[in-house]
């Protein structure tokens, strides 16, 4: 049976990504919303002028390079074989790490993750500044310089779209203005529209509550002239209509902002509608289907000039990776941190280095809660998830697959706090006593027949594929859970995040990925509340929407450690899904290059993919 999920309300903001068969992080990756200040640290390694390894960057910020010629070269990357499909990478089918790593490069914001979830400014593009503790105000200053490429001053106006975007009841209603939105945290937050006037370059946001994760909400923006001008208006036109909360008006653009910036035939089709206001473009890029994407630099940036020529993206199945590096054919690479990749790098060491480190990404199954689900409430409910989660062999996965590439690896039990995280074990121990540690087939047998299921009944796990570890995780959960009457199938589909995919139809029984987030506090809200735009399984739990509704009003992060808490026995106890692991993470570069460095959140590795340059 096919089961589709139903249409769901728009979610929060700092949304975690979907992280699908890369490093490990698809971004759908979520990290974690929990904060850490040490939980991102890398054990990185650098290059020198001559390719030997240099000292290890004393922050875990953007180095400084002074003033920067670009280099006429190329240097190519690769996470995975998904490819590239959205400038818009904000809509609730669009919201994934293989379109990130493109669009870091082709919008400015005003601010950016280091390697270890650290935010840092960037004063090139503007400056930003809490001026009242209540209600929460915040003054944002774009600087006079930020352009489009197309010659278009990045101006409130875009901002007003980004808002708007994610606002519906301001403006009408979300059926009404027809936004699809991955998540609603800048319109719930801040419930009227920032104070501005069009094409201005300054604009203010005030919040009528405490938000923890404020700064993380307002960053870059879509171009609302290429909006406005889809529906025959001016920026300044469309500005004005969501100053004046003329829904009507604004509803003209929904539909260009949903899909005018997408590319489902993997090409451009008008570089008009795609301006960028980062180091590269699109305008005059070069994409090969199903194989590259070659950015360039634009010409009209106003920050640090890239420090090479041509960024290649290109699009390779993890088990290529390895290869490719050392053929030459891909530079820098991210792949899935195996046992064998890890040896095959370190067997390359004259001409590859590596760097690695902790990673805010995590693996998990989700349960499908719609009706026709053998895990719905309608169907076998909690005792069918509860015997699928006592025959899921955890501790076989991580020793098996994860602990040989990280000795300290450890089956994961929460989801909003790393095993590397100060506060982990005092979360643990308030919120989930053990009980699923261990397979015990006999109790899963007992909770089968409680929940009434047939012998046989089928459970496909979902996953982007391929994906050799996660096809291996599901070979070890069939060969327990057969046992127990269930039959595990392989449902791995290489279009499993894109718009229209089964993740988001609902065609699954259990979901098989990871969540990539940046130690975020309140990010997770939208995963795990009622209708929650990253809420694929259709979980819904009144006492877990208000205790995410106390955390994300406040910012006391002693309220946010006590909710945390009630979360995550809430997600224990209704079995919400099944933590599996922290990703170890790992980076493989040609040893000629310098500035490629490890990066424990969502962005990854081409966080400063701009810095990069041949040393020779």
């Amino acid at each position: 049976m096919k089961i589709r999920r139903a249409t769901m309300a728009v979610v929060a903001a700092g949304a975690l990504v979907l992280a699908g068969c890369t490093s490990e992080s698809e971004t759908p990756d979520t990290g974690n919303a929990g904060t850490t200040d040490e939980g991102g640290s890398t054990d990185e390694a650098t290059t020198s002028e001559d390719g030997g390894a240099s000292e290890e960057p004393t922050s875990s910020a953007k180095a400084d390079l002074g003033e920067v010629t670009t280099k006429d070269d190329t240097i190519s990357f690769s996470t995975g074989a998904e490819e590239y499909n959205a400038y818009n990478g904000n809509t609730s089918s669009t919201n994934s790490t293989y379109n990130a790593v493109v669009n870091n490069q082709l919008f400015g914001g005003f601010w950016y993750w280091g390697t270890d979830g650290t935010v840092y400014p960037n004063e090139w593009f503007g400056s930003y500044e809490k001026t009242s503790e209540d209600p929460l105000t915040v003054e944002y200053t774009i600087s006079d310089e930020a352009v489009w490429s197309d010659g278009t001053p990045v101006t409130s106006n875009d901002f007003l779209l980004e808002w708007a975007s994610s606002n519906p009841e301001a403006l009408g209603g979300a059926e009404a203005l027809g936004f699809d939105p991955v998540s609603d945290t800048f319109g719930k937050y801040v419930p009227e529209a920032p104070e501005t006037e069009p094409s201005s370059k300054t604009f203010t946001v005030v919040y009528p509550d405490p938000y923890p994760d404020w700064e993380l909400v307002v960053s870059g923006a879509l171009p609302s002239h290429v909006a406005a001008d889809s529906a025959g208006m001016t920026g300044d036109e469309l500005a004005q209509a969501i100053l004046d909360g003329d829904g009507e008006t604004v509803a003209k653009v929904s539909e260009f902002w949903n899909t005018g910036w997408l590319f489902p035939d993997y090409q451009v089709t008008d570089e008009a509608l795609v301006p960028s206001s980062g180091p590269y473009t699109l305008q005059g890029s070069t994409w090969e289907s199903g194989e590259s994407l070659g950015l360039v630099p634009n010409d009209s940036f106003y920050g640090p000039k890239p420090a090479t020529k041509n960024l290649v993206f290109k699009f390779a199945a993890p088990e290529s990776h390895v290869q490719a590096l050392q053929n030459g054919d891909i530079n820098v690479i991210e792949p899935q941190a195996t046992v064998d990749t890890v040896d095959q790098l370190k067997g390359m060491s004259d001409t590859v280095s590596i760097a690695s480190g902790n990673e805010m990404t995590w693996e998990h199954l989700d349960y499908n809660f719609a009706e026709g689900s053998i895990f719905s409430e309608g169907e076998g409910g909690l005792a069918a998830r509860e015997a699928f989660a006592l025959c899921v062999p955890r501790e076989q996965i991580v020793q098996n697959l994860i602990q040989p590439i990280n000795p300290e690896a450890q089956v994961m039990n929460l989801r909003e706090k790393f095993p590397f995280q100060d506060d982990y074990q005092e979360v643990l121990e308030a919120a989930y006593d053990g009980r699923y540690d261990q397979v015990d087939l006999e109790a899963a047998k007992a909770k089968f027949a409680e929940a009434g299921l047939e012998d046989g009944a089928e459970v496909r796990i979902g996953y982007s594929a391929p994906n050799q570890r996660r096809t291996d995780e599901i070979a070890a959960i069939k060969a327990s859970c057969d046992e127990v009457g269930f039959n595990i199938v392989d449902g791995g589909d290489p279009k499993f995040f894109e718009s229209g995919g089964s993740l988001e139809t609902g065609d699954w029984e259990i979901a098989l990925f990871a969540w990539a987030g940046s130690g975020q506090i309140a990010s997770g809200q939208p995963i795990y509340e009622t209708d929650g735009g990253q809420n694929f399984g259709g979980f819904s739990n009144e006492e877990v929407d208000a205790a995410w509704e106390t955390l994300a009003k406040s910012n006391d992060p002693a309220v946010h450690l006590e909710q945390v808490k009630i979360i995550e026995k809430l997600l224990w106890d209704n079995l919400y899904g099944i933590p599996l692991f922290a990703h170890p993470g790992v980076v493989g570069y040609d040893n000629t290059l310098q500035n490629v460095r490890h990066n424990s959140t969502q962005t990854g590795v081409s966080w400063n993919a701009e810095q990069w340059v041949r040393a020779n």
